[in-house]
Parts: C-alpha cells; structure tokens; sequence
C-alpha cells in the first residue's frame, strides 16, 4: 500500500516531498556535527548518504511505512530540516516521530511548527492511536518541543546508542490520540491538494 506523503502548510512552513535538487542542503544538514551530536549515527561524510536518504523517503512512502517532508520556511523558501514518521503500522495505529532542523533555524519555534502539523496530518489522516518519539537523554531542546505538542516521558532506555564511540541513553516519549490536543500549538495547518 502506497502512502501518499503530503503537502502541508502552516502560518510559518511549508512542509513538502523531498526533490533530487534537495541533496546538497540535506548533505549541508546531516554533515554537520553539531546539528548530529545527538543523532545516533554519525555525520554523514559523503554527499551520496543525501540521494540515498531521499531514495528512502520514496520508498518509506511507496512501502506505506511512513513518510518523510522538507520543511521550507514559507517566507522565503529557505531550507529549514525534515520532520517524519516511519515505522508507520496500520494494524497497531502507530507510528515513530522524527526530526532534524538546520542550526541556523533553532530557536525560532519551527520543530514545534513542524512536527505539530505532521502529527495532524497523521491522527486525522493515518488514524494513528499512538506516535513514539525518541531522542538523547543530553538533548533537552528536543525533550521541551515533544512535550510542548502532547508528548510524555514515558521511560529511559539505557544505553541503547554508542555514536563516535560514546554510549549515550534516550528518553522514550508517547503521544495516545485520547491525550492530542490539536489546538496545543495555534498554528493553522492545512493540507495542499495534488
């Protein structure tokens, strides 16, 4: 089952697929080693990682696992990061959350932009029951934009990552559809029909 990756819009982003002409900027992205100090692989050192992560995307999609979006800032089409779910099972309704956003665009309340209206493409759209998030117990910027869209602490896994050869933990965080509150975050989304 194919699942179409949508064209999302809200006040501040424009949520899209991911085009070949995106790889250099998603190269730019994922090589940086403080933007993926808390991933938990390591900085991409070849350019070849980005047309093999956007080859992904299509077929996350064709596949009907998940799905995969640039984000734009919608002012002037600067390339801000991708927000997505993978993982996608229609039989559990659930799904996993994931982000990365480009230094420069920190601060600025778009992970939160972002991954929100992912999420209410998701619940109205996929019909989701749950969506899992995880990130690095050291990265509590993270931490505070999945709690400021629903999510909760659920556990800590232990030492479950070794990046760089440093052994890191990971908060494991859950968002029930009973407990999402679409209106948590007063940006309009809309989805663009194709």
């Amino acid at each position: 089952m194919t699942l179409a990756t949508p064209i999302l819009h809200t006040a501040r982003l424009r949520l899209r697929p991911f085009t070949d002409a995106d790889a250099d900027m998603l190269f730019a992205l994922h090589s940086s080693t403080h933007v993926m100090r808390y991933w938990d692989s390591p900085p991409w050192d070849e350019r070849a990682r980005a047309e093999r992560f956007i080859s992904m995307c299509r077929k996350v999609a064709d596949e009907g696992t998940g799905a995969r979006v640039a984000i734009d800032r919608a002012s002037d089409g600067a390339f801000v990061g991708w927000c997505g779910l993978t993982g996608w099972n229609p039989d559990y309704r659930s799904a996993s959350l994931g982000y990365v956003l480009d230094e420069a665009m920190w601060g600025h309340g778009y992970a939160t932009e972002a991954a929100h209206a992912v999420l209410r493409w998701a619940f109205d759209t996929l019909d989701l029951n749950r969506v899992q998030a995880e990130t690095d117990t050291r990265n509590v910027a993270s931490a505070r934009v999945l709690e400021k869209i629903g999510f909760v602490r659920e556990g800590t896994l232990r030492e479950d990552c070794v990046v760089n050869g440093e052994v890191s933990d990971s908060w494991v965080f859950g968002l029930i559809r009973r407990e999402w509150r679409p209106a948590a975050v007063p940006i309009p989304a809309r989805e663009e029909r194709r």
